[in-house]
């Protein structure tokens, strides 16, 4: 290392993510002419899973259409790419970078690329090694910053630098009980994103309240009990020698104003920036970036005004709508075709913001669909939540069968709170699927131990003629769990099974494109895709929220709960934060290559009155409706909206408390069949049989015992106590296949007539009691919360 280079510390690693964002499809765009702009109207094809290095400067540059090559070439001075989803925009800026150091134009080590999520960041070092340019720096602001601060902390302000802290949600409730203020859990998660909010935006816990006037933020609590608690926070941070993720970057800006030799040293290793998703820059990073830049103009920006969907967090589009007034002679590029979807979802994409308003809506892209005719968007109105969960399985479980692949599927809502139903919905119909933001790949415990089996296996002797890559892989990972065929069920046998074959997957994929590869190569592969989290496909539809679907596609999209109050969000109140939850749902939309369902619900509850009313942002697009402020007003379900069937036969009128008589609406009480506050007349004994019995059919399946039934339907089942099928059908969580499967038994159980068997000792709670109960508190309980 030179004297005053910057380290890339490997200890450090990436910053844990809010959530993961992988590239879009790599293919091309458009744009308008413009000055400073490019036009082009070729495609490029899409790449392969391992492409072979280019073998040259020139050779990174095939294949590409004139505006990539503009993208590429273009490497001093401002650049500002405008980047339509969908349109290939990871694939320019890495081969920008690429195409420099293969040339010789630029250093390696002498590039930063910037980005928001590890995941994102991780995929980029992965394509730029792919292309020759291995040793750029591809980073989140958060680590950039972290590794600079630890390098600089000894030299720029001495001694130990504080611990980081993880997680501020303890800290921020000991502050407000220190304070003598009460909050429960879904305040202390909104007042620790304001205090978030308030870092980001650079505001201190005094000028809270006004700033938080002047933002028209939906504040938690009353703001000076906000600025209590913030202030108390920061106290406790100082007396325990912590900081947090915000410390970081405040810190290191603190440190490049006050001591230019630091600066100095930064600016003479970092030449060239490239920032991904500069739509979503924060005041304190755009500040942090132009202390990194020294009013230098090698910047390369990329973004979308259309896709800001994260201004909750203190991010906004002003920098990227204002680089020109602040670079009077960049180079801007537009992407606007569309590669991704087909000309219906791009039709409907662009008919979406062609009603929004504001400044972003001012600069939006009007998307060319690149793609082949595909099927029009679908539009289905429910009675019910369930039904509406039940109709989104059952379509799914029709393009499964239509050969669509569990994992190019996924449903999406607004607030993680909203998966439970389709959770329990899919598990009805069989149908594998995963939780988007759960744990990495590469970090699963399965995972890590075919890697270390697959590595002892690449140092044992060889045989003089040894298997093919694949059978090596495939007679590993055999001992452990994987077979040709995959197990029933779609639990956590299931989950291994999918991580295993993934694993497989990727080793014929490795072969296929380096056919003398060995063992120990595909074993360095995983090592290199680990470090970049570069994970392989898991087979299992996605549940996400909109927020965490950002940056990810699918075949196909269910984008469910699409009614008034829920997008927008109740919260969403000025004209702004309207807009914002119109662009939300544009990145939904945008996320469907093919198929593009759109769903909501009459009512929340079976039998309920029924007055909701779908999104306003569907009005005007839906068949038989009008734009809001059109003659005619809307056309309700008709001309083309199809209704959704209940897809359950039992009683249809609202759900009252057995106890109190009460009319109940939270899924948690209907399942109980009474208020949570109500007393119980539960049969311990009859409860406990229930879990036993229920452990043991988990067992046997292969699912996770809620798959079975949920610890509430158990509950309601050994209160009511149901001497006939029909008492066992009107507890909610017992539908028809689940009466047909398991009634007997339940039936049996309750009578004090069974008599099978109890479970091996051993056996008897815990092997399927990680039974976490498909809950949106278990699945973090807000899209702020699973975001950045």
């Amino acid at each position: 290392m030179n004297d005053g280079e910057v380290p890339d510390i490997p200890a450090c690693g990436e910053l844990p993510a809010a959530v993961g964002r992988t590239g879009a499809v790599d293919n091309f765009s458009t744009v308008s002419h413009e000055p400073g702009t490019v036009a082009v109207v070729t495609a490029t094809p899409h790449e392969s899973l391992f492409p072979a290095t280019p073998d040259s400067a020139d050779a990174v540059l095939e294949g590409l259409d004139p505006e990539q090559r503009a993208v590429a070439t273009a490497l001093h001075g401002p650049v500002c790419v405008l980047a339509g989803a969908g349109t290939g925009k990871t694939r320019a800026i890495t081969h920008r970078i690429a195409y420099g150091v293969r040339a010789g134009i630029l250093q390696p080590s002498t590039v930063l690329a910037v980005t928001f999520t590890a995941r994102a960041a991780g995929e980029m070092r992965g394509r730029l090694r792919q292309l020759g340019a291995g040793g750029v720096q591809a980073r989140t602001f958060h680590s950039a910053a972290l590794r600079q601060l630890q390098y600089f902390w000894p030299r720029a302000i001495g001694g130990e630098m504080p611990r980081l802290l993880e997680r501020k949600v303890q800290l921020v409730a000991e502050s407000a009980a220190r304070s003598r203020i009460r909050l429960d859990r879904n305040e202390l998660r909104d007042v620790t994103g304001e205090i978030e909010w308030c870092k980001v935006t650079q505001t201190v816990p005094e000028e809270y309240a006004a700033a938080a006037a002047k933002a028209a933020r939906d504040v938690p609590r009353d703001p000076a009990e906000v600025s209590r608690i913030y202030a108390g926070y920061e106290q406790l941070k100082r007396d325990r020698a912590v900081i947090d993720f915000e410390d970081v970057l405040l810190l290191t800006v603190g440190v490049l104003q006050d001591r230019p030799d630091v600066a100095d040293t930064v600016r003479a290793q970092y030449q060239h920036f490239v920032v991904d998703e500069y739509q979503d820059v924060s005041p304190l990073q755009q500040r942090l970036l132009e202390l990194w830049l020294g009013g230098r103009g090698n910047l390369c920006v990329v973004g979308d005004a259309s896709q800001t969907i994260y201004s909750f967090t203190g991010a906004t589009p002003d920098f990227l709508l204002g680089f020109r007034g602040r670079h009077p002679d960049a180079t801007v590029v537009k992407l606007v075709r569309d590669y991704r979807s087909t000309p219906q979802v791009v039709a409907l994409a662009n008919g979406l913001l062609a009603q929004a308003r504001g400044q972003a809506a001012a600069h939006r892209l009007e998307l060319v669909s690149q793609r082949e005719s595909g099927p029009e968007p679908v539009y289905t109105e429910y009675p019910d939540e369930p039904a509406e969960a039940e109709g989104a399985a059952r379509r799914i479980r029709e393009l499964i069968d239509a050969g669509v692949r569990p994992s190019e599927i996924a449903v999406l809502y607004r607030i993680n709170a909203q998966s439970e139903v389709y959770e329990q919905a899919l598990a009805d119909a069989g149908v594998p699927y995963q939780l988007r933001g759960a744990e990495r790949f590469f970090e699963r415990p399965e995972v890590r131990e075919a890697g270390m089996l697959l590595r002892g296996a690449a140092r044992a002797p060889q045989d003089e003629e040894p298997e093919s890559l694949p059978d090596q892989v495939r007679a590993v990972l055999s001992s452990r769990g994987w077979a040709s065929e995959p197990p029933a069920g779609s639990g956590a046998v299931r989950d291994r099974w999918e991580s295993l074959a993934a694993l497989v997957r990727l080793s014929e994929d490795f072969s296929a494109a380096r056919p003398d590869a060995v063992l120990a190569d595909f074993v360095a592969e995983l090592d290199e895709r680990a470090n970049a989290q570069h994970a392989p496909t898991v087979e299992g539809v996605t549940l996400a929220s909109l927020h965490a679907a950002k940056g990810l596609e699918w075949d196909a999209v269910f984008l469910v709960g699409l009614t008034e109050g829920t997008m927008p969000i109740t919260h969403a109140k000025t004209d702004e934060q309207v807009e914002e939850e119109r662009r939300l749902l544009y990145v939904g939309v945008t996320r469907a290559r093919a198929h593009l369902s759109m769903s909501w619900a009459l009512s929340r509850s079976p039998g309920g009155r029924g007055g909701r009313r779908p999104s306003r942002f569907l009005d005007g697009l839906r068949p038989g409706s009008a734009p809001r402020g059109a003659r005619g007003g809307r056309a309700g379900g008709q001309g083309g909206v199809e209704r959704g069937a209940g897809g359950r036969s039992r009683r249809r009128g609202p759900v009252l408390c057995r106890v109190c008589g009460r009319t109940l609406s939270d899924p948690g009480e209907i399942k109980l069949m009474r208020c949570e506050d109500c007393p119980s007349d539960l049969d311990e004994g009859l409860y406990e049989q229930l879990r036993s019995w229920r452990m043991d059919q988990a067992r046997q399946l292969g699912q996770p015992a809620y798959c079975v039934f949920t610890d509430k339907t158990l509950l309601a089942i050994a209160e009511v106590r149901p001497s006939d099928e029909q008492g066992l059908a009107a507890i909610p969580g017992v539908g028809a296949r689940k009466l047909e499967k398991f009634g007997a038994d339940v039936l049996a159980l309750c009578a004090g007539e069974f008599t099978e068997s109890e479970p091996p000792d051993g056996e008897s709670g815990t092997p399927f009691e990680d039974v976490r109960e498909p809950s949106g508190d278990a699945a973090k309980s807000s899209a702020e919360e699973a975001e950045k």
